[in-house]
């Protein structure tokens, strides 16, 4: 580190320590108005309009990312990412987010440094602020982000609200992460489209509060595949959701990497995760501009409790992620 407390090229974590990591990473960040207090204390303090909305994801190297396959500012931004669209998926605003980062001794610091950069460029896009978080040694690079939202005096939307008669819609992308995962697994660099966003998934943000506000039924954000996690609202509400491929559009870089590779490019799109699109569901006439409706929630029958059919069938492909069964 030079004399003006900026990272050396040279400089790792070991020489670093822990408090000038702090220190580096939590340097000038800025504060939205409803913080009062902010890094630097026990505990950070601020507002909320309405009620709280937490929730945390850890994200772990070789499970979640590779630092051979995405830059430290790529892991930054999607550690950012993916928790920001579960709190959009409550329909909430989003206010701040806390950090836990666990790392190697042998990092380099200029790593770390680029990670930073990575996750105040996306909590700007995302409208939140850090506020806080903690460091440890690791034998991988761990990243475990909580992030708090404000629902503003409006009601949670939960999974368990969907009724027969709903719509099915989404926003954002499907598909395009599980294509780059596909084509970043067979050492291709491209369809660059496909590989950035598995790198950096893009949620619709801002899209939540819009479905919230249009009075969304039920909502989620597709994390590990949009069959499986349908059948989340599908199992919560008692209810079938039966989706109509004609109504999905299957983008260019998608179908590119399904010819280059041999995949069905709807396994892509209904069984791949990590795009965190957001589903929900709405009455006829309540769907917001920018949402595509892409099936219809049915009431449960002797054949069909509950659960997900695709073009009135059960489907027969991969349903989506499961951590511990692949």
């Amino acid at each position: 580190m030079d004399d003006h407390g900026r990272f050396g090229t040279d400089d790792t974590l070991a020489s670093l320590g822990e408090f000038g990591l702090i220190e580096q990473f939590t340097r000038d960040l800025p504060l939205s108005p409803a913080v009062s207090v902010g890094v630097g204390d026990d505990g950070a303090v601020f507002l909320v309009n309405g009620s709280a909305v937490v929730s945390t994801d850890l994200l772990v190297e070789g499970v979640h990312f590779r630092r051979d396959w995405s830059s430290a500012s790529d892991i930054g931004r999607k550690s950012v990412a993916v928790n920001v669209a579960d709190l959009e998926a409550m329909g909430s605003r989003p206010v701040s987010m806390v950090i836990a980062l666990g790392l190697p001794a042998d990092v380099p610091a200029s790593w770390v440094r680029e990670f930073s950069t990575g996750v105040r460029a996306e909590a700007e896009l995302a409208g939140i602020c850090l506020v806080g978080g903690d460091t440890t040694r690791a034998a991988a690079v761990t990243v475990c982000v909580t992030v708090i939202g404000q629902t503003e005096g409006r009601d949670p939307v939960l999974r368990s609200g969907a009724r027969p008669g709903d719509l099915v819609a989404f926003r954002g992308r499907l598909g395009w992460a599980a294509a780059g995962l596909a084509a970043l697994a067979r050492g291709f660099r491209s369809p660059r489209a496909a590989v950035e966003a598995q790198r950096v998934p893009q949620p619709p943000y801002g899209a939540g509060l819009q479905a919230a506000e249009a009075g969304a039924s039920a909502m989620l954000d597709v994390s590990d595949g949009l069959v499986q996690d349908l059948g989340h609202i599908a199992d919560a509400s008692k209810v079938v959701i039966d989706l109509d491929t004609s109504r999905l559009v299957i983008d260019d870089a998608v179908r590119a990497v399904a010819q280059a590779t041999g995949a069905d490019p709807l396994t892509f799109v209904l069984g791949g995760g990590e795009d965190h699109a957001l589903a929900a569901c709405f009455a006829v006439g309540d769907v917001p501009d920018g949402w595509t409706v892409v099936g219809r929630v049915r009431a449960p029958g002797p054949e069909v409790s509950a659960g997900v059919l695709v073009d009135g069938l059960v489907w027969g492909g991969s349903a989506g992620w499961d951590h511990f069964g692949g």
